[in-house]
């Protein structure tokens, strides 16, 4: 409807044009098609006679009028008002409602969806965690919002490819095997020997007892076998990493959470791509040698200082080889990059992109996309939560998950802005209450299920076609504002992936299921009067489809009972 109102105002500012109204040379302007957000002002508003008034030299107020009177004749369109300085103000006639609602039933799952992406690649990178211990709940936060945000660039007609990164090399994997050696050699925390930077959890002793045992993990198609060999450190490590893949892999599946490629930061450089990387920096100029480091000149391209790159030792620093991993991301045909991450991160990610840009590859600036995601407090009976069974130092995403129930830990980590911090209230997420909004929703799709399984018992019938043939009041404020809701999912699921802000979505959700129970409390559904039960049960059924898609896109069920 939007497009439709655009294509009306642009043959009306073309009219005036060719009256003289408006200087003929005039070039349209680039007003807006919006909805009001006080919902008594209409169903649209432009501001489109503002933004010509001055270059017309008229006042805002009759430029309306004139707009008014050049608009085409269309029958979706019932009433245009001028309000305010010049604002019009439309108001859409109940057959275009009517077709609104066909349309729900048309497009079904499809419905909200759009081909803005037009089957264009989109790596997604999310989760990421080192392989070294059971995720927390900050990882379950990266992982609901990248798996939303993949998701949501489906809906949009992006062809997306969900990707893990697994930070398998480097000090935290050295701990990491040496924690393990530890004890496996019968050492515990607290043990004068015992390592000052090892991990603690008794996990460690899991990983250790399955490696002496002989055991073999088998991830994403490579089979690692433990040995009864505490000195062999090398094999301890390959061990523990794949044992805590594994693990990693198992959490994130009970969470709904997958992946079409798993990244080994190791390959990077067993396969010379840090080092094919750093050539072409070197290359292109864009490097220099101080104090035995090698530099890269990031000032070049907006950060605050130039980086070391290698250092004198002849390691590199961090994000050398994120550089040459977002640089195979291009290779690899992602027109898109998209990395979520913990804010935590922020510091490095302007040196990766001017990496990028110092290869001159023709990369775009803004490649790679970063989300940032704050840090998650967990609260139960008023009080922080901690400590988890399995980890010991903290809190288990799987803890989070077997206490509170995968959906109510999805919605509630993807609900808010990533950039905002996050209270997790488990009592709230438990409660079967209208204040837990996750429950609220799904209810909401279940109590429509139920009135379908209510007109079967009573032996009513149902035909959809009559009620969607039936006229709508639109003085009825509570459909109407249900109408206006389901009109609005399109624009939703473009918005959120616009801006890669998929808690859009649960909002949307969480008022469209406050309509249907304003709706649902003043009307009857199950009437004798076959009009009027046909009607309202297929606006209820459209709400149920909408529902139903909305959660899809956040990887909650849609329940049929509760």
């Amino acid at each position: 409807m939007k497009s439709q109102l655009r294509g009306l105002i642009e043959q009306a500012i073309a009219g005036l044009r060719a009256a003289g109204t408006l200087p003929a040379d005039l070039a349209p302007p680039d007003f807006v098609v919006e909805r009001p957000k006080d919902r008594a002002h209409g169903d649209f508003s432009t501001n489109a006679a503002m933004l010509l008034a001055k270059p017309a030299k008229s006042n805002p107020r009759a430029l309306a009028q004139a707009l008014v009177a050049a608009l085409p004749a269309n029958d979706d369109i019932a009433a245009v008002e001028i309000a305010g300085p010049g604002f019009l103000n439309f108001r859409l006639s109940p057959a275009a409602w009517q077709r609104q609602l066909a349309t729900v039933f048309a497009e079904g799952e499809r419905y909200g969806r759009n081909d803005s992406g037009a089957g264009r690649t989109s790596g997604v990178e999310y989760v990421s965690a080192n392989p070294t211990g059971p995720l927390h709940v900050g990882h379950g936060r990266a992982g609901v919002i990248g798996d939303c945000i993949a998701r949501v660039l489906e809906a949009n007609g992006w062809n997306v490819k969900r990707e893990y990164y697994y930070n398998d090399a480097g000090v935290q994997i050295e701990n990491l095997a040496r924690s393990t050696q530890a004890r496996a050699k019968g050492l515990k925390p607290g043990d004068a020997d015992w390592p000052a930077e090892a991990y603690n959890g008794d996990y460690i002793a899991d990983v250790a007892h399955a490696y002496l045992r002989g055991d073999s993990v088998e991830v994403e198609g490579h089979l690692v076998t433990g040995k009864h060999d505490a000195d062999d450190l090398d094999a301890i490590r390959r061990f523990a990493v794949a044992w805590l893949r594994r693990e990693q892999n198992a959490d994130l599946a009970a969470f709904g959470v997958s992946f079409d490629v798993y990244f080994l930061e190791s390959s990077l450089y067993t396969n010379g791509k840090v080092e094919e990387t750093v050539r072409e920096l070197i290359a292109h100029g864009h490097t220099y040698e101080d104090g035995g480091a090698l530099w890269l000149k990031t000032t070049d391209f907006g950060d605050d200082k130039d980086r070391v790159m290698r250092k004198s030792d002849g390691t590199y620093t961090y994000f050398v080889p994120d550089v040459a991993y977002h640089l195979d991301k291009w290779q690899r045909g992602y027109e898109r990059a998209i990395t979520e991450l913990g804010a935590d991160h922020h510091g490095s990610l302007q040196r990766v992109k001017a990496g990028l840009q110092a290869l001159d590859a023709g990369i775009p600036s803004d490649y790679p996309e970063y989300v940032l995601h704050q840090m998650v407090t967990v609260m139960r009976g008023g009080q922080e939560v901690k400590l988890g069974k399995r980890a010991g130092s903290y809190l288990t995403l799987r803890d989070l998950i077997e206490e509170t129930g995968r959906d109510a830990v999805r919605w509630f980590l993807v609900a808010r802005r990533p950039d905002s911090q996050l209270t997790f209230d488990i009592d709230l997420a438990r409660s079967q209450s209208l204040d837990n909004p996750v429950y609220y929703v799904q209810l909401s799709h279940a109590r429509i299920c139920g009135l379908l399984r209510q007109l079967e018992e009573r032996g009513l019938a149902f035909s959809l076609d009559n009620g969607l043939a039936q006229p709508l009041d639109l003085d009825d404020v509570p459909l109407r504002d249900l109408l206006i809701d389901l009109s609005r999912w399109p624009e939703i699921v473009a918005t959120a992936g616009e801006q890669l802000e998929p808690h859009l979505i649960a909002a949307y959700l969480l008022e469209l299921a406050q309509g249907f129970q304003t709706y649902y409390n003043d009307h009857q559904f199950l009437v004798e009067d076959a009009a009027v039960r046909d009607a309202r049960l297929a606006l209820a059924l459209a709400v149920r489809q909408v529902l139903a898609n909305g959660l899809q896109l956040l990887g909650v069920g849609a329940p049929e009972r509760m």
